[in-house]
């Protein structure tokens, strides 16, 4: 069993909720981000997208490894400092994009 935090940009929720069931069928425990911003038009203040960023560091920091949702290769400057902090803590990075994830979940 391994602790992944998934990390990429809020506009893909239904991608980061698919590879959440799938890496979770698989026996891992997945974290995720609080919600998606981006894609149900939430706004926060610039306070609390620097406190959700620091939040999403401290989850890298228990977890075993990141897994990159990058849909069509898109990685966005967040997801691109959370790359390189998953990096320095010596943390494995998988890639949505890589095609690890089967289209279908469930059949």
């Amino acid at each position: 069993m391994r602790v992944i935090t998934l990390c990429g940009s809020t506009k893909f929720k239904e991608q980061f909720e698919h590879a959440n069931a799938f890496l979770t069928l698989q026996g891992n425990i997945v974290i995720s981000v609080a919600f998606f911003e981006q894609s149900d038009g939430f706004e926060i203040t610039e306070e609390q997208a620097e406190l959700l960023g620091n939040l999403h560091f401290r989850k890298i920091d228990i977890s075993d490894e990141i897994f990159v949702i990058d849909v069509d290769g898109y990685i966005g400057n967040s997801t691109k400092r959370e790359i390189q902090y998953a990096e320095e803590k010596g943390k494995v990075i998988r890639y949505y994009s890589n095609g690890e994830i089967p289209l279908r979940v469930f059949s």
